[in-house]
C-alpha cells in the first residue's frame, strides 16, 4: 500500500477568498492548471491594513467577496465556474465610468479593469487600452511580487448594488518596463 503526505480528510480554506478549494470546485478550470496561492499577499495586507473588521459585518463580508471575485476573474477560465457573482447580471464600474458586463471586464483582465483612464496616452508608462490579460498578469506578478493587497475602507450600500471605497498597494521589488525595482510602496484608491 503506498503512502501519502496528503491527508485526503483535510480540506484547505483560504482566510479571505471562497470557492477555490472543495467538491464545488472539483471540475474547476484553473488558467495556471490549479487554485492560486495568496500567502504572500495575504501577508502584506494584515502587515498594512489599515481597518480591521469585526467577523461576520457588511465591510468583512464585502472585503472578502471582493477579493474572491477578484480571484475569479484572474484565476478561472470559464464563467460557469464563478460563484461570487450572478454573471448573467453582474456589472462593473470605476469611479462612476461606463458600466462593464462580465464578458467585458474578462477581455480586459483584472489589472487594466481598474487602471482604465482618460489620461493621454504619451503621458502613459502602462496603457490598459494595449495590455491583454495575460500580459498585465505577466508585468504586475514580476513588479509586485508580494502581490498587490486590497483592503475596503467603507461600504456605502451592501448587497444586491454593492458600492464600497477601497485601497489597494503592493511595494515595487521588480523591474517595470525597463524601469529597477525601488522598493517604494504604490498605493491607490477606488
Amino acid at each position: 500500500m503506498a503512502s501519502s503526505d496528503v491527508d485526503e480528510s483535510v480540506v484547505k480554506v483560504d482566510k479571505y477568498r471562497s470557492h477555490m478549494y472543495g467538491e464545488g470546485e472539483k471540475y474547476t478550470k484553473w488558467r495556471f492548471g490549479a487554485p492560486p496561492n495568496y500567502d504572500l499577499v495575504d501577508r502584506l495586507f494584515e502587515e498594512g491594513r489599515t481597518q480591521e473588521w469585526s467577523k461576520g459585518s457588511l465591510e468583512e463580508k464585502v472585503q472578502n467577496l471582493v477579493k474572491t471575485w477578484e480571484m475569479e476573474i484572474i484565476h478561472k477560465i470559464s464563467p460557469e465556474d464563478y460563484k461570487s457573482i450572478n454573471v448573467e447580471k453582474f456589472t462593473f464600474s470605476v469611479n462612476g465610468g461606463k458600466p462593464m458586463s462580465r464578458s467585458e471586464t474578462s477581455k480586459l483582465g483584472s489589472y487594466n479593469l481598474f487602471l482604465q483612464t482618460s489620461m493621454p496616452k504619451h503621458l502613459l508608462e502602462y496603457d490598459p487600452s494595449v495590455e491583454m490579460p495575460e500580459s498585465s498578469q505577466q508585468v504586475f506578478v514580476a513588479t509586485f511580487p508580494r502581490g498587490f493587497a486590497l483592503e475596503i475602507l467603507q461600504v456605502y450600500s451592501g448587497p444586491p448594488a454593492i458600492v464600497y471605497k477601497f485601497r489597494h498597494w503592493a511595494f515595487m521589488e521588480g523591474p517595470f518596463k525597463g524601469h529597477a525595482p525601488t522598493g517604494e510602496k504604490v498605493e491607490f484608491f477606488g
